[in-house]
């Protein structure tokens, strides 16, 4: 009893911060459960993609009412995402857990490096800015066009989808539903805005997660006792995260956002290391 109410603790502070910052909540869960809890390495990864597809169902509903995401651009990418989640599955049972730890905490340390460096390239709050278009570059598609937002425009889209590919082998390989690959690609290589790119990872981690969640389950890599409280308390966390994002300075998040990747990495290189 006490075990899952800390477990639905773990999971309420896990969702809160995955919706702020359209993570799923996976990046906390992984080494909570496996830190502190003691959880095998692949079965809290197991555990992680059904969190984060909790998350998802709890935010995305409130991101989408509020038109923060961009619904378009988050689907196709999402095309590209769930194509690499479902081989990351395959490839996962073949991994040692070592290695999986490795993975994830080289990860989290270039992602957190790549958002101080673009802090420290510009005003804290500042957004990207709107690319314009060439005066002699030929009309913009329907297609693309389709994929900007108000006061933006995405741009490397190439470059997006097959970033979009890697955050799917990467949910895979360590449960954080390719949300720490995909905000960080959408702002920081097409030129999305953070809020922006935040709401619609959230909108895309949930398909991302459930792709690869099947394999697990399927190998039983997915332990109910675990990942029930935990679950619960991911979804309660989550609804409460997307009620206070608008509220939520970006300066804030980005510093939030790169103080956890980089504390979480810091656990993980133990975790690689046997420590």
């Amino acid at each position: 009893m006490t075990v899952g109410l800390l477990l639905g603790a773990a999971g309420l502070a896990a969702g809160a911060f995955g919706s702020l910052l359209g993570l799923g909540g996976g990046i906390l869960i992984v080494p909570l459960l496996t830190v502190v809890f003691g959880v095998p390495f692949r079965v809290a990864v197991g555990v992680s993609l059904v969190c984060v597809i909790v998350t998802s169902s709890a935010a995305a509903g409130i991101y989408l009412e509020r038109r923060v995401a961009n619904l378009r651009l988050g689907m196709l990418l999402e095309l590209f995402t769930a194509s690499g989640a479902l081989v990351g599955g395959l490839v996962a049972f073949m991994l040692p857990d070592r290695v999986l730890a490795g993975l994830f905490a080289a990860l989290l340390a270039y992602t957190a490096w790549s958002m101080v460096r673009r802090r420290s390239a510009g005003p804290a709050d500042a957004e990207p800015p709107a690319d314009e278009p060439a005066a002699d570059a030929p009309p913009e598609s329907a297609f693309r066009a389709a994929l900007h937002g108000p006061g933006y425009r995405t741009s490397r889209l190439g470059a997006g989808m097959a970033g979009s590919v890697g955050a799917g082998l990467v949910s895979a390989l360590l449960g954080v539903g390719g949300g720490i690959v995909k905000v960080p690609l959408m702002h920081l290589v097409m030129g999305v805005p953070l809020r922006v790119a935040t709401a619609t990872s959230n909108l895309m981690i949930g398909v991302t997660a459930a792709a690869s969640a099947v394999i697990y389950l399927l190998r039983g890599g997915i332990d109910p006792y675990v990942a029930g409280p935990t679950a619960v308390g991911v979804y309660c966390g989550a609804y409460l995260g997307a009620r206070l994002a608008p509220r939520i300075n970006v300066r804030y998040l980005r510093v939030l956002f790169v103080g956890v990747l980089a504390l979480t990495a810091v656990e993980m290189v133990a975790r690689a290391a046997g420590a």
